[in-house]
């Protein structure tokens, strides 16, 4: 089954037709840059041309950078704080003219994770932790999806865990990995004390840079990187539109 799956974030969109019994983009992936502001209309607009670009009539699926509660956004993070409250499916199937699911980004990048990645086949609790602009999460129970979690925002040291142990905070602070890995160790500790996951799958860019912090790290789980990367939004957002 062919599904287009299109990923909305704060600088770009991007989107392909995926064949979802095997996670393959069935073209390139095609960007639009994210309109100044990304608000609801302008947005709903970038995905008509999306539709127009791969000429699609089909289902599609999105991942988006909120909470998303029966296709209706509750958070707002790097879009317009308009997006509070507004019915995101409804807007784009409206736009584009086709039916269409809409779904938080991390949660996106889990469902593409464990169902062709790192997670493929695992049973017990799986947490996929993206670490960018952000720390993103999506929590699995024997392949099941938690939606919505944003454990990235938990309190630690009396403030919000991403604006200390994101890769945004990294950069932003000119940390070593040395000094950076602890915090974001501690990070990791306290979701084994709140979650007891059996696996963590590390996504996001630092994905990539394993080797330069895996060693300063002491948490008692298994971690591996996750093995979709760059396309993880999109595929998952096109799993994520499978019963449309």
């Amino acid at each position: 089954m062919e599904i287009l799956g299109i990923d909305i974030g704060g600088s770009g969109i991007k989107g392909a037709p995926v064949e979802i019994s095997t996670g393959t983009l069935l073209t390139e992936r095609h960007r639009i840059a994210t309109p100044e502001g990304a608000k609801p209309a302008d947005v709903a607009q970038v995905l008509k041309k999306m539709v127009k670009y791969f000429a699609w009539q089909g289902p599609i699926g999105c991942c988006f950078p909120a909470a998303i509660q029966q296709g209706v956004a509750r958070t707002a993070a790097n879009v317009d704080k308009s997006w509070i409250g507004t019915n995101a499916e409804k807007l784009f199937a409206e736009a584009t003219g086709c039916p269409v699911r809409v779904i938080n980004d991390a949660d996106a990048a889990g469902l593409a994770e464990m169902r062709f990645g790192a997670g493929k086949g695992i049973r017990g609790v799986v947490l996929i932790v993206t670490v960018g602009t952000g720390l993103g999460t999506a929590l699995f129970t024997d392949g099941i999806l938690v939606p919505n979690t944003e454990l990235g925002h938990i309190e630690m040291n009396g403030r919000d865990a991403e604006l200390q142990a994101s890769d945004a905070a990294r950069k932003r602070e000119d940390l070593s990995w040395e000094t950076w890995a602890r915090r974001f160790d501690q990070y990791l500790r306290t979701m084994k004390a709140l979650l007891w996951p059996d696996l963590i799958i590390l996504g996001g860019g630092v994905s990539k840079k394993l080797d330069k912090f895996i060693h300063y790290l002491t948490v008692d789980v298994p971690l591996v990187p996750a093995a979709t990367l760059n396309n993880a939004g999109i595929i998952g957002a096109a799993l994520a539109a499978e019963s449309l």
